[in-house]
């Protein structure tokens, strides 16, 4: 997730706010990665501009981890459909339902504390079959932690998830920025928990609702990013026109954001 940012900060609050998401290493340019991982990511449904090689693979449409695995995997799906504005889901989804996922904040504050529990408690009162429990010790199934990078082109990173592994279980990590120009010196519980309610969409196999065209959210120039034969399913019995307000939507609305109506069917019928 990132967010627009202007030099003048007393006019922050009335800037546009993006759900797409850079990693702190993000350094490596564009030209260092071969054709042959480009074209990979092209075959999976995303977009293979601007992309950026970092600790946990390759990060995509600036707000998306690509796990090797995930490259090198065979797709299950043979035909797919261009996208129109439905609700998609990736290939893997998490496995071995009825199941708990946990949850651990590590070295982060009182807001993304309370903004953890607060995504948790909106996705259990849908009464999936994924369940979802913060732990303070042990091995979490997602372990959400901090990094501190400044903006860059206008943007600053508000956080980063990747998609479900081959096995079926949840992408493990969340990257939320705990630089000052994120969330503020007194982050909003609400927002916080707005942006971790999105990354763990991601973890459990979302994608983007309008990841066809992130203009419809984020503004600027309209990218459809083509077909795919894996990557971008789309989930029945959910609409064929925008869909406003949807938690999975490329790019926030600056504050509180959940579930609406499509939302929840989508969930129910992957869960």
């Amino acid at each position: 997730m990132r967010k627009l940012v202007s030099c003048v900060l007393i006019f922050a609050a009335l800037i546009t706010n993006s759900c797409s998401k850079r990693t702190a290493s993000t350094t490596q340019d564009q030209n260092s990665i071969s054709d042959a991982t480009l074209a990979r990511i092209s075959a999976l449904g995303f977009s293979n501009q601007n992309v950026h090689k970092t600790d946990a693979g390759y990060l995509v449409e600036d707000d998306i981890v690509l796990t090797d695995e995930l490259l090198n995997s065979v797709p299950e799906q043979k035909l797919m459909r261009i996208a129109n504005t439905e609700q998609y889901r990736t290939t893997n989804l998490v496995k071995n339902l009825p199941r708990v996922i946990t949850i651990k904040v590590v070295n982060l504050g009182s807001a993304f504390v309370a903004g953890a529990d607060t995504a948790i408690a909106r996705y259990n009162r849908l009464g999936l079959l994924l369940t979802f429990q913060r732990i303070t010790s042990g091995t979490a199934s997602i372990t959400i932690q901090g990094f501190n990078q400044g903006p860059s082109g206008g943007f600053i990173t508000l956080g980063s998830s990747g998609f479900p592994t081959s096995s079926g279980n949840p992408y493990n990590s969340i990257l939320m920025n705990t630089n000052p120009q994120a969330y503020g010196s007194n982050p909003n519980v609400l927002y916080v928990g707005s942006v971790i309610q999105h990354e763990v969409g991601h973890c459990i196999g979302m994608r983007h609702t309008d990841y066809m065209n992130r203009a419809y959210s984020c503004g600027g120039s309209a990218v459809n990013e083509g077909a795919s034969n894996v990557g971008a399913i789309q989930i029945p019995g959910t609409p064929s026109g925008p869909d406003a307000n949807s938690w999975m939507l490329a790019c926030s609305n600056g504050g509180n954001r959940t579930f609406n109506a499509n939302d929840k069917i989508a969930l129910n019928y992957l869960y």
